[in-house]
């Protein structure tokens, strides 16, 4: 290709007070249909003053330019176009008209604030990394969780730990939990840790004694085996209550509890306890 081609090669300036991906995907859609998208795209992100407009605007004018952007700040899209018109830079709003069409159609007015899109994004990460990691760490397969977790459950068995942990990832706190057995010695990690990032779950004996009773119906197994027995519910319960004493971490009782509702005790005890850290 001859060099007075690439030298006239379009440019089109992404002018963003965030990133910018959404305008270069759409500019790069757009630029496709033109001879391979043969263009130049330079991003410009995080415009987030009206006096840095104009030295971006004279940039782009000394080139065969297009300017696309996402500004939703008004003060920020009025500076581009004056500077845009001033100096006979094409300029293509990419947001203002759904924003516009939007607006009508919900009878709300947007919110205007830079990002969104990206902090939605993070926060949808957040929660696919919080979801892998209780799963991960499910019932004490690792103990190497246990020092990664925001929050570590202990329990007996069927006391919903795994509900609760994965309740919390969705929360985008990574919990991970550790069942306590009288015949298995606990992670001495649980030991460790301040109290505030373990909490104990416990639950009245008749309650799980009906529990456990079901749960072995559906495993078509007789519900009068050595788990469901009433003397194994005290001997495992009394010896989760010493291990939790232990650990010196909060205990709830979750007898007749949904477990939203322990959910929402364990993140009141578990941000009242990260504020006093602070």
């Amino acid at each position: 290709m001859a060099i007075s081609a690439l030298l006239d090669k379009p440019v089109i300036y992404i002018i963003s007070d965030s990133i910018g991906e959404t305008a270069e995907l759409v500019a790069r859609a757009a630029a496709s249909q033109f001879e391979g998208g043969l263009v130049d795209v330079r991003r410009v992100p995080y415009v987030n003053d009206p006096e840095e407009i104009p030295d971006i605007v004279e940039e782009a004018a000394a080139f065969n330019s297009v300017i696309a952007y996402t500004l939703v700040l008004p003060q920020l899209r009025e500076a581009l176009v004056r500077e845009a018109a001033r100096l006979g830079v094409p300029a293509v709003d990419i947001i203002t008209p759904m924003l516009d069409a939007l607006e009508k159609a919900t009878g709300r007015p947007p919110r205007l604030e830079p990002g969104l899109v990206r902090k939605m994004d993070e926060e949808y990460f957040r929660r696919v990394e919080a979801i892998e990691f209780a799963v991960k760490y499910d019932d004490g397969k690792d103990p190497r969780g246990i020092l990664r977790a925001d929050l570590v459950v202990l329990g007996v068995s069927r006391t919903s730990k795994t509900p609760l942990c994965m309740y919390l990832a969705h929360k985008r706190i990574k919990a991970a939990n550790v069942p306590l057995v009288p015949e298995v010695a606990p992670p001495e990690e649980i030991f460790s840790l301040p109290p505030h990032k373990v909490v104990g779950l416990t639950i009245k004996p008749s309650q799980l004694n009906e529990i456990r009773r079901e749960r072995l119906k559906t495993l078509g197994l007789t519900s009068n085996a050595d788990y469901a027995s009433m003397e194994r519910i005290l001997r495992e319960l009394e010896y989760a209550q010493e291990i939790m004493r232990r650990v010196g971490c909060p205990v709830i009782d979750v007898t007749n509890k949904a477990v939203e509702e322990t959910a929402s005790k364990v993140l009141e005890l578990y941000y009242r306890g990260e504020r006093y850290v602070r």
